[in-house]
């Protein structure tokens, strides 16, 4: 079992509450067997919470196959893309993204406030209410087929600890890069820390000179029947992903390159709830305020695994105090 900043072993993450009554917190994919999550841990620990998901797990063979063969999608006609084509979400392989009814327009302000300052980051540092990435090895760096470090993210809209998480993965991208075409969101309104303002990694894209990037929502917030509608499903090769690092099948995860491995949330949703989508932007320039710690200080953490796989570019941010202090305790 990984362990926590304070050495000891990660707590199991907390079961999730309805509105009416407990229940466990899974997967809300339809016609599948689902698992529940372990009983929660004392509130005093610090802990990487956890969002169960189903473990189907592919066939050994397709595993090493897809791990071997991962690509990304390049660039529609373009065989040699240049450093800064953009990595293209997409919708899990289809053809055309569906329509998803969970989203709505993401305010210009608070898409520019993910541009977090460098001196704001710098302030925040790596606090130690915050879960580091887990180091899963130090061979051979997943590039994706434009010979850039391949950041892969799987994720689910009605998911409030995936809507925690986004909002670090974003601002630590966007030192990397440009998002264009967010979209706002927020998680399930009948989970745990119900209705988490957030945004949606869904219809973006991505363009960095420095990485490439792909994500999958596999589901909206929108419920249909005892489940949630269905917008993508992972490739072969990010299921074989998830199988290898996260047997437990949790959402989010984050693979960096093959180097470093995110399951579940690295801060709690609590700090979130009440907050709009503007509120949390506003905050996240404020290093004291409690937004701030646990969204830039997950992003810090983030970032400092990224630059480890990038070879500290780009110049601004590797050649950072704080990121550089962070990727020491990554075991960089």
């Amino acid at each position: 079992m990984s362990k926590s900043p304070s050495g000891s072993s990660r707590p199991a993450r907390p079961a999730t509450q309805s509105k009416t009554s407990a229940r466990t917190n899974r997967r809300k994919a339809p016609n599948t067997t689902r698992r529940g999550a372990p009983a929660p841990s004392a509130p005093s620990a610090r802990f990487r919470t956890r969002h169960p998901v189903l473990t189907a797990l592919v066939p050994v063979v397709l595993v090493l196959a897809a791990i071997a063969t991962m690509i990304v999608v390049k660039a529609a006609g373009n065989s040699n893309p240049p450093a800064a084509a953009s990595s293209h979400l997409t919708s899990g392989g289809g053809s055309s993204a569906p329509a998803d009814p969970g989203t709505t327009a993401l305010s210009p302000q608070v898409a520019a406030a993910l541009t977090v300052p460098a001196a704001t980051l710098n302030a925040v540092g790596s606090p130690s209410s915050v879960v580091l990435p887990t180091k899963v090895g130090s061979g051979t760096i997943l590039m994706g087929s434009d010979n850039k470090p391949l950041i892969t993210y799987v994720g689910a809209e009605y998911c409030p600890y995936c809507a925690a998480e986004r909002w670090s993965l974003a601002v630590a991208l966007s030192r990397f890069g440009t998002f264009s075409n967010l979209e706002g969101t927020h998680s399930s309104d009948s989970d745990v820390y119900p209705d988490t303002q957030t945004l949606s990694f869904y219809g973006s894209s991505y363009s960095s000179p420095y990485v490439d990037f792909q994500a999958v929502e596999e589901a909206t917030n929108q419920p249909v029947g005892n489940s949630y509608q269905t917008l993508q499903t992972p490739t072969a090769a990010q299921s074989a992903l998830m199988a290898k690092y996260d047997a437990q099948g949790s959402i989010p995860f984050i693979d960096i390159a093959n180097r470093y491995v995110i399951t579940g949330a690295s801060f709690s949703p609590q700090v979130l709830q009440g907050l709009s989508q503007s509120q949390i932007a506003a905050d996240l320039s404020n290093p004291n305020s409690a937004v701030a710690q646990a969204i830039d200080g997950t992003a810090n953490d983030i970032t400092a695994a990224i630059a480890t796989v990038t070879g500290n570019q780009p110049s601004s941010v590797g050649s950072s105090a704080t990121i550089a202090a962070i990727a020491q305790k990554l075991g960089a």
